[in-house]
């Protein structure tokens, strides 16, 4: 029988688990007493909760990236499940406390994802975009395929920021096959490149959070700053029409200026590489959400997609 996860018990039930401390943020209570808000995850999804009245000690104990035994109760608040923590310690020695053992990962192992990575630079016919694309991954390989796509939203397991490209190169192909008039090496060179600053933005898939880089300057800019030192590198003018189209795919992918893209999508592909990348991102936030939602009722609320919540039919499963 399968070991109950945190993601299996119901509003109301009280448990006793191991789980990582993905987030651990000190805030001060409107009666001025400090608390700790805590992100607790294992392998089947992450959930939070306050320790309220916390101590220096506490403080200084329960950090992002511990193992704790938590003793709990499932419960809702404004519609959302959390976790009302009743009892919490540090894991010790003769217990479960790798960290690495409550991650979630994504549903494709590494080799296997190496090996499409692989055969979709070859589709990248354009020499100069498919050897830009093979320099910059390979400063940033063992990374990519570790990491997230995101802290919290969209594909945040080990792993997610490589299963998040491929499923939109996936994606791409189907379009591209659709309206042969698209670039498809442009999409595919810019599919590839589009978060992977995130592997400098972010600090790693065990205790997710925001490098200084990432809060300053963020990933894509980040991802256009690498482009243009491995044309350096490269003897290619980061400033030639080639350059400039595959630095526009990633400046323009988040669409808008509001959601951080310095300039908005204005060549074809670059607008069907925002679309893609909404989509696969929308799709993962609903598909988990619903998951974890009895059939016949509304998912939690994602904050991702304007805090909307989603139902899940009783019809079974979709062919």
């Amino acid at each position: 029988m399968a070991e109950t996860q945190l993601m299996d018990f119901k509003v109301d039930e009280i448990f006793d688990l191991f789980l990582l401390l993905k987030g651990a943020d000190v805030r001060t209570a409107k009666n001025g007493k400090r608390f700790i808000h805590l992100t607790f995850a294992d392998s089947s999804g992450e959930l939070a909760g306050n320790l309220w009245d916390a101590s220096e000690q506490d403080i200084n104990a329960f950090v992002a990236g511990k193992v704790v035994l938590v003793r709990g109760k499932k419960e809702l608040y404004q519609g959302n499940s959390q976790i009302k923590v009743m009892h919490l310690r540090l894991a010790n020695d003769s217990e479960p406390n790798d960290p690495a053992q409550f991650v979630a990962h994504g549903p494709m192992t590494t080799s296997e994802m190496e090996e499409e990575i692989s055969q979709i630079i070859f589709e990248i016919t354009n020499p100069e975009w498919n050897r830009v694309v093979r320099a910059v991954l390979q400063r940033h390989i063992e990374r990519f395929y570790q990491f997230p796509a995101a802290k919290k939203n969209h594909h945040a397991f080990a792993g997610g920021l490589a299963f998040h490209t491929i499923s939109i190169v996936r994606l791409a192909k189907t379009v591209a096959d659709l309206h042969p008039n698209i670039n498809r090496s442009l999409l595919y060179a810019g599919a590839l490149l589009h978060d992977l600053g995130k592997t400098i933005e972010l600090s790693g898939p065990i205790a997710t959070s925001y490098t200084l880089a990432g809060n300053l300057i963020g990933h894509i800019v980040l991802v256009d700053e690498e482009i243009v030192n491995v044309c350096a590198e490269l003897h290619f003018d980061p400033e030639s029409e080639e350059m400039l189209l595959l630095r526009h795919m990633i400046l323009a992918h988040h669409g808008l200026l509001e959601y951080g893209s310095p300039v908005r999508p204005r060549i074809l592909e670059a607008e069907v590489l925002h679309d893609l990348d909404e989509l696969d991102a929308s799709i993962q936030m609903m598909s988990s959400a619903v998951e974890q939602t009895v059939p016949g009722e509304f998912s939690e609320r994602i904050f991702g997609l304007d805090g909307r919540s989603f139902y899940r039919p009783e019809l079974g499963e979709r062919n």
